[in-house]
């Protein structure tokens, strides 16, 4: 049997992706059941992969060397049972157990593709997933929120935040936006939001207040953590819903300790979101304890996303396109909060 190769990014060590990920030819595996190989066209660099190279993602723990990369989008060359009907698709999806998408080839869970239409080109296609499906997953599925709501969005620059924007304006709410300086701001305005608040400035609840005359927010996006989610406590009006999408501030520098009280004396929810999908729910809920929704779910969310991407409801945002090579300085620059959007890599075909 020949041995596929791939030229991917392996780290070597747990710490700085720019000292830690070296440049090695990987062998890649044959895809199991319900798993499909994948010739990688592109992905996007995201801040839990960074974290997974640090070695601070409790969640996925991994010991090098290893191939980082949660997502990638590039056409189907082999299938594992269950999953042929895949092979010659263009696809989208997340590399078994969230790791090995920074490479030439990578095995994807079947579950977790979505087929592509050929009107999205490469780049287009790496900045649906996880800002979009999660997005509507938080938004529709678990906030279920409604035409005329007030939604606030943290980090509403970033790539899932400036999807969170666009979508929360396509669903007919009225969205308050956070984000870090002038240039973040003009961004996050650009993109729809009604009302945008610098919090370099010392703070954001005053500001939700004035601006929601006091009511506070019906639905808070919130990828953040630490002490934004503690001062977004402030901000929840009556029965609203605080989706607790991520906690990237937690990981990093933050930590500031959360607690409940607040939401049973403020009389608003607070969500938990975790997107992944799965092909048995309920198998995963016995052996886990996780609730994570079925690949069916995430059919439907897809088609009602490429319908608004198609007509103009929402669009990608990827602000940079970079070669394969200069992978780990992006890294640096998304940890530095120093990009926009998202930063889709290239990899060579």
């Amino acid at each position: 049997m020949t041995v596929l190769t791939a030229d991917s990014w392996v780290a070597t060590d747990l710490g700085d992706p720019t000292k830690v990920l070296q440049r090695r030819s990987v062998e890649v595996r044959e895809p199991g059941p319900g798993e499909v190989r994948v010739k990688v066209a592109a992905f996007c660099v995201n801040l839990n992969d960074t974290d997974v190279v640090r070695g601070r993602y409790a969640i996925l723990p991994l010991t090098p060397p290893f191939t980082p990369g949660m997502e990638s989008v590039g056409v189907v060359e082999s299938a594992g049972p269950g999953a042929e009907h895949l092979v010659g698709q263009r696809v989208m999806g997340i590399p078994v157990m969230a790791h090995g998408g920074f490479a030439q080839y990578a095995i994807l869970d079947a579950a977790t593709t979505q087929v592509l239409p050929a009107w999205l080109s490469d780049a287009e296609a790496a900045a649906v997933h996880y800002p979009y499906h999660l997005g509507w997953f938080a938004l529709v599925e678990r906030a279920r929120i409604q035409p005329g709501e007030t939604l606030l969005v943290h980090a509403a620059a970033g790539g899932n935040g400036s999807a969170a924007v666009q979508l929360g304006k396509a669903l007919g709410a009225t969205v308050i936006a956070t984000a870090g300086g002038p240039e973040k701001v003009e961004f996050a305005r650009s993109l729809g939001a009604d009302v945008v608040i610098d919090y370099l400035d010392g703070g954001f609840a005053d500001q939700v207040d004035e601006a929601t005359f006091g009511h506070g927010v019906d639905v808070a996006y919130d990828t953040v953590g630490g002490t934004v989610t503690t001062e977004t406590f402030r901000c929840m009006g009556i029965h609203g819903r605080h989706l607790l999408v991520g906690y990237s501030q937690d990981i990093a520098n933050d930590g500031a300790p959360v607690t409940t009280a607040p939401a049973v004396y403020g009389n608003f929810s607070l969500y938990g979101v975790c997107l992944v999908y799965v092909d048995d729910p309920l198998g995963l809920r016995r052996t886990l304890g996780f609730n994570w929704p079925a690949r069916s779910e995430g059919q439907h969310a897809h088609a009602k996303l490429l319908t608004m991407l198609r007509s103009g409801a929402i669009r990608t945002v990827v602000t940079e396109e970079i070669s394969f090579d200069d992978l780990p300085a992006a890294m640096e620059r998304q940890e530095n909060r120093q990009t926009m959007g998202r930063v889709v890599v290239h990899v060579p075909q």
